[in-house]
């Protein structure tokens, strides 16, 4: 066949191939979205009405004025997890299944600003300028996204996965308070046994209960836990009969906003942090439904938070994010369709207007709902976990990242009274342990790997001893370049030389790639030299101990050191064969996994490659070979890191 005739045919086939659609916008039965959506419902009742809730109390708004900030803050949730979800336009909107709610953050700042405008009194004539300020901030986020969006090379995978581990550690806190909440506010069996009881169901739905069942497991055990609480009777339904049947907000119910500078500077400084969280929330979510973030999602889901917070000011509620327990439940029960959240929406404007139904959600005991959040919680923080794993683990500089921001984010979260110490310009800033953390996180990274000459950034030892920098290999001329990386290949050096022309590198993986690429893609005469410059395994395998140190970064497995006779007569005779039937030695990478057995297992298996094949496996398996002598070279430019690979894998 011609190539033209197969671009033809590769065109026509493509086409016939129907794009699967993706799980994030997999509409699922009614019944289904409306089991999960309240699911996510009661996730995220707690967190949001606290907040209105902890505002009320602090400023002395009385029953009714709280009732109507409760009524405001769950309508707009509903609206602004539409905007998030769904989606308006094209720029608005991440269109992930992540459920929008009002910021802790938020709420020290706006105590803060409703007592200093009245002179410590609060009430209903602090809060225009309350609204004033998240008007403007919400604004300022909606404006200021481009901007922010191109910083988002400061938030590698260890900065992201440093923010949700300390978001969720941080909000365990909350979890402990509701497990010895319940009507005295002191610690009883009664309560503990609620708490650890709606866990113990949660983890038996989990692990017992398969496909659609399986995935209510958090409320499988509210319900659970509610019920048990009724029927002994620890709660009571009293509040729904009290509650008014029908409460619902309107614009600007507290009077035309009132806008002073002091608070609108704090509110910014709230919607900074919360840009950050959201940020943080987005990758999270990227990660679990497995679709990769780009700028552009990151700026569609602030362009949402500002505007949901530009319309929390005008609806007499408050700033916006995405809630970090839905994001755990997300990765709980597996479900990744955006329109469960906005099934969740719903309700919530339904909770808006309906006191009565809020009133139903509000009598879930304290302990049931501290025994879920606990769940709920421990899971974005295994989510940031998983990306902080995607960073380079053995890389001091993030080690010092990760561990400092738990620290200063579980010092905070466990005495919040630090704050008071500091001046109150700064307070803001370690108004929680999320906050803390978050900010630790971002200034480290960016002292550590942003600003100045790179001082763990070693990558390579030249023939001197003296470290080589990233800074210093983007500076080398040729010769230069494959001095320092000569130990990488044999006797050939062109894939160095060619790699060198990819200069600058951005950093070490580019580097890697670069020489990868080198390779993989060089005229078939040089990969054929690189190949036949590589000992076959009966040589590697069989070399003399004086022989076997200067190749040794190739046998790195203990199981490889003494062959018996019979595999001595198997290597050879593979060996021999492999070279008769493909013209080139048996080159294999080996790892410290490896025993002559499974050589010689993956040698017969290999014999029946096709010609073309196995010419592609040989190339990899010499990329791999690089790849690990790269990493004993990046190794050698860590003393310690060095001295302990050495202790853990030299033989003597």
């Amino acid at each position: 066949m011609s190539s033209a005739n197969q671009g033809v045919f590769t065109v026509a086939h493509t086409a016939a191939v129907a794009v699967p659609r993706s799980p994030v916008d997999e509409v699922l039965s009614p019944p289904r979205l409306a089991a999960l959506g309240l699911q996510h419902v009661l996730a995220f009742y707690a967190g949001a009405v606290i907040v209105p809730l902890l505002i009320a109390g602090s400023l002395n708004l009385d029953t009714e004025t709280t009732i109507h900030l409760i009524n405001a803050d769950l309508l707009t949730c509903g609206i602004a997890t539409l905007i998030q979800c769904v989606g308006i336009g094209k720029h608005i909107g991440v269109r992930l299944p992540i459920v929008q709610g009002v910021t802790t953050t938020a709420v020290a700042p706006i105590i803060a600003i409703g007592l200093g405008v009245t002179d410590g009194k609060g009430g209903v004539e602090s809060l225009p300028t309350v609204y004033g300020a998240v008007i403007v901030a919400g604004l300022f986020t909606f404006l200021i996204t481009p901007l922010f969006a191109r910083f988002l090379k400061f938030f590698p995978p260890v900065v992201t996965g440093s923010v949700l581990l300390v978001m969720g550690t941080s909000l365990l806190a909350v979890s402990a308070g509701d497990f010895t909440n319940y009507a005295t506010g002191t610690p009883s069996s009664t309560d503990l046994a609620y708490a650890f009881g709606t866990l113990a169901v949660i983890i038996l739905a989990q692990r017992f209960l398969r496909g659609f069942l399986g995935t209510l497991a958090v409320l499988i055990g509210l319900a659970a836990g509610t019920g048990t609480a009724l029927l002994l009777g620890h709660a009571t339904l009293d509040a729904v009969t009290t509650a008014a049947p029908l409460g619902i907000t309107t614009p600007l119910y507290f009077g035309i906003p009132q806008f002073h500078f002091a608070a609108i500077f704090s509110m910014i400084i709230v919607m900074i942090i919360t840009m950050v969280e959201t940020t943080g929330d987005v990758f999270a979510t990227g990660e679990i439904v497995q679709r990769r973030i780009r700028r552009d999602d990151i700026k569609r889901a602030l362009r949402a938070d500002g505007l949901s917070t530009f319309l929390g000011g005008v609806m007499n509620s408050f700033p916006y994010t995405c809630f970090a327990q839905n994001v755990g439940l997300v990765r709980i029960t597996g479900v990744k369709s955006r329109w469960v959240a906005a099934a969740a929406a719903g309700f919530m404007i339904i909770l808006g207007v309906l006191p009565k139904a809020g009133a139903i959600v509000a009598s879930i005991p304290a302990p049931v709902l501290g025994g879920a959040s606990l769940a709920l919680f421990a899971n974005v923080a295994w989510v940031g976990m998983q990306t902080i794993a995607k960073a380079e683990m053995k890389d001091s500089r993030n080690a010092v990242i990760v561990t400092t921001a738990l620290g200063l984010a579980m010092l905070v979260t466990f005495k919040p009274d630090i704050a008071q110490a500091l001046p109150e310009w700064c307070r803001i800033f370690v108004s929680s342990g999320m906050s803390i953390g978050a900010i630790t996180a971002i200034v480290l990274n960016l002292l550590f790997f942003h600003v100045g000459r790179q001082s763990g950034g070693d990558i390579a030892r030249d023939t001197s001893g003296s470290g080589v920098t990233l800074d210093d290999v983007n500076a080398m001329d040729r010769a230069e370049f494959v001095a320092a990386l000569r130990p990488l290949f044999n006797q050939q050096t062109w894939p160095l030389e060619i790699a060198w022309e990819s200069r600058p590198f951005a950093d070490v993986s580019e580097l890697r790639e670069a020489i990868q690429v080198a390779v993989l893609t060089a005229p078939t005469a040089q990969r054929d030299e690189l190949i036949r410059d590589y000992p076959d395994m009966a040589t590697l395998l069989l070399a003399t101990a004086e022989d076997s140190r200067t190749i040794s970064a190739d046998r790195g497995s203990i199981g490889l050191d003494e062959l018996d006779d019979v595999q001595t007569e198997r290597i050879l005779e593979i060996s021999q064969a492999y070279r008769e039937r493909f013209n080139m030695p048996y080159v294999a990478y080996l790892s410290t996994n490896d025993t002559v057995e499974s050589v010689i297992n993956t040698g017969i298996r290999r014999l029946a490659n096709s010609q073309d094949q196995e010419y592609r496996v040989a190339l990899t398996e010499i990329v791999e070979i690089a790849n690990d002598r790269f990493d004993i070279l990046l190794a050698d430019a860590n003393p310690v890191r060095s001295a302990w690979d050495r202790k853990f894998t030299e033989v003597e």
